[in-house]
């Protein structure tokens, strides 16, 4: 019968993971869920405020017609429902991989926060009703606190251990 000669040890130790995210990975996953429910919301109210986005249009440009509102109002409206329900799922998506610990999920939402700058930059700069506005600040403010706390020290000592070899 063959049996295989002893080793001399089991070989280097597995690196020990920690049992969960540390406070600001904790809270920066709060902060996304928040995210995403003020997506949700800006949704929302994004559907029921179709007439002061008609004001809103008409005002920035009072020589289009009554038809070419309507084309503005229903094109905006599918946009925002695309991005909406985009947005409302890598906010969740985005929760679920940094807290497991997914380094590429740190950059992929300093990424996105980036392209939120650049999309609340433009919805200054075009007819916006105040309330989208105000919800398109929070939404970024929030985005903001999370990207924060994902790149703080311990956040990236977090991500560094969930990162290393496992033997």
């Amino acid at each position: 019968m063959y049996q295989p000669y002893p080793t001399a040890g089991q070989g280097p130790p597995a690196p020990m993971q920690p049992s969960e995210p540390p406070k600001p990975v904790q809270n920066a996953v709060y902060l996304m869920y928040a995210g995403a429910a003020l997506s949700a919301i800006s949704f929302i109210i994004g559907l029921f405020t179709v007439g002061s986005l008609k004001t809103a249009i008409h005002q920035a440009d009072p020589s289009l017609t009554t038809s070419q509102i309507n084309s503005g109002v229903t094109f905006a409206l599918v946009i925002a429902g695309f991005f909406g329900l985009l947005g409302i799922g890598l906010w969740l998506w985005m929760a679920w991989a940094n807290k497991g610990g997914k380094k590429w999920a740190r950059i992929v939402s300093t990424v996105l926060f980036g392209i939120d700058t650049l999309g609340l930059i433009s919805a200054i700069a075009r007819a916006h009703t105040v309330l989208s506005l105000v919800l398109s600040l929070l939404i970024w403010a929030v985005g903001l606190g999370a990207i924060i706390m994902l790149w703080n020290r311990e956040s990236s000592a977090y991500f560094e251990a969930m990162s290393a070899p496992r033997y």
